[in-house]
């Protein structure tokens, strides 16, 4: 689009391993595509199975060697708050980056640039703080817990948010002393490598944290190698499953998040000026690529005026490349998009309305890249596929209820129980939904509040299974090690 600003030249394209970048053993590479006109922004080197086997080596001994699982704790916090105000220093860099190599508009891609330095901040203030407990025996006897880092730690990351995924896994890692191999996504690779580079020229030892972007055989190579000691992931169900039996064959823990088709129950009785910037950034922020979006609009009947100001303002969202910074930018691929486009053709042969959107946008200056419009439907119940199915992408589906047993049971009709909304002035009716929707996070009257950092995600049902952020997210990273001494005379 004429004025837009100038993409920012990328220089980092290959592995980073042991503290160095370099190329893939066999050499190949993959090009990443800027989303918004499909054009080549970088050349990067696909890791195979003999640089996962490289990588996982240096994190094992980085992880054995005295300067990191054995470092003082508070020296590994201060490591952790200077790559935390590196991520600020270099933000404006880093947020263009991403918001070339994903689509996202920048002013998202700021926001996310601050999540990936709060996530480094918050768990660089834990890392001095992970304390184990006594426990009283008798006499003769101290018996006492220690939380030891539990070794090795594998992370596959999506497209969606490269920058907040990687800061979200391996902060609350690198604190507990782990070391990490991180594998990004393909279509995303670009800010991890700079994450990584910044990790190193803040003092990170080599080893402690490998960068090495790929493909599905990458991740297989990662998820099932037997000289990691845990995996993190986020991504498909199938894919989920794939990784997590990979883990399990070699009794290895994992983390997985998989998604999610989250409930966003609008009451009669809600303040509709509140709910509709909240719920229209939940369902059409990052072009709908959002594991926890509000894309299951439950209205109750009576709040039709809601819908009318959801359809409106979704018409009025702009659509563009993201370094212009519009509304909503394009999806990350053109897969992505075909899928997304697939969804809205069968939502018409299950007899969906498309109130707003409904396709890819006319204006000829977007046939390049990859978008579609933000898109509102009605007419369908949550027995639909469109109403059950993660579609990643702008799409909110609209199902009306009668009252609140009604919401609570069509909320939690699905396979999914990652994320939920409420909407009400009724404190009874909250508590009444919060109390009984199955998800592993529920707002009432709010929605993604701040970076989230400090709260607890993770899903019920096929959402996956364990936590990340806050406290909780420190539990994958660690295990306890029970000590039990006896002395002096016990009879």
């Amino acid at each position: 689009m004429s004025g837009a600003p100038q993409p920012t030249e990328l220089q980092l394209t290959e592995l980073l391993i042991d503290g160095k970048h370099v190329p893939a053993a066999d050499g190949r590479t993959f090009t990443v595509l800027d989303p918004s006109n499909d054009t080549a922004i970088a050349q990067v080197a696909l890791a195979g199975k003999a640089d996962v086997d490289q990588a996982v080596a240096a994190a094992r001994a980085a992880f054995t060697a005295p300067d990191w699982a054995r470092m003082r704790a508070a020296d590994r916090g201060r490591i952790l708050f200077r790559i935390a105000e590196a991520i600020r220093y270099q933000g404006e860099r880093l947020a263009r980056i991403e918001s070339q190599d994903v689509g996202k508009p920048l002013r998202q891609a700021k926001n996310d640039v601050e999540a990936a330095a709060r996530y480094f901040e918050f768990y660089a203030g834990v890392a001095d703080k992970l304390g184990g407990s006594t426990i009283p025996l008798g006499p003769g006897l101290i018996d006492y817990t220690v939380r030891e880092p539990i070794g090795v730690s594998g992370h596959i990351i999506p497209f969606n948010y490269p920058l907040q995924n990687t800061a979200r896994g391996s902060a609350p890692a690198l604190a507990a002393g782990c070391t990490v191999v991180l594998k990004p996504s393909p279509e995303a690779p670009l800010t991890p490598l700079e994450i990584g580079r910044i990790a190193l020229e803040c003092g990170l030892p080599p080893g402690v944290l490998n960068v090495v972007p790929g493909d599905g055989e990458t991740g297989a190579a990662l998820a099932g190698h037997p000289d990691i000691d845990q995996v993190t992931f986020t991504g498909s169900v199938p894919t989920g499953i794939k990784v997590a039996q990979a883990a399990a064959a070699n009794v290895v823990p994992s983390v997985t998040e998989l998604g999610g088709k989250s409930p966003v129950v609008v009451f009669a009785d809600a303040d509709f000026d509140l709910a509709l910037g909240a719920v229209a950034a939940s369902a059409f922020g990052n072009a709908g690529q959002t594991c926890s979006a509000g894309t299951r609009l439950l209205l109750q009947r009576g709040a039709e005026e809601f819908l009318d100001k959801l359809v409106a303002h979704a018409a009025s969202l702009s659509i563009g490349p993201g370094l212009s910074d519009p509304d909503v930018g394009p999806l990350v691929a053109a897969r992505q998009r075909d899928r997304v486009l697939d969804y809205l053709e069968l939502a018409r042969e299950e007899g969906a309305v498309a109130r707003a959107g409904g396709g890819a946008p006319a204006d000829p200056e977007l046939a390049d890249g990859y978008y579609v419009q933000p898109t509102v439907l009605t007419g369908l119940d949550n027995q639909a596929r469109c109403a059950r199915e993660e579609i990643f992408g702008p799409v909110v589906t609209v199902i009306e209820f009668d009252d609140p047993a009604e919401a609570l049971e069509i909320a939690n009709d699905s396979p999914y129980g990652l994320a939920s909304y409420v909407w009400t002035r009724d404190i009874d009716k909250a508590m009444r939904m919060a109390e009984g929707i199955r998800a592993g996070q529920v707002y009432v009257n709010a929605t993604g509040v701040g970076t989230g950092v400090e709260l607890p995600f993770g899903g019920y049902k096929h959402s996956g299974w364990g936590r990340e952020k806050g406290l909780e997210g420190l539990a994958s990273y660690l295990q306890t090690k029970n000590v039990c001494i006896g002395f002096g005379n016990r009879s």
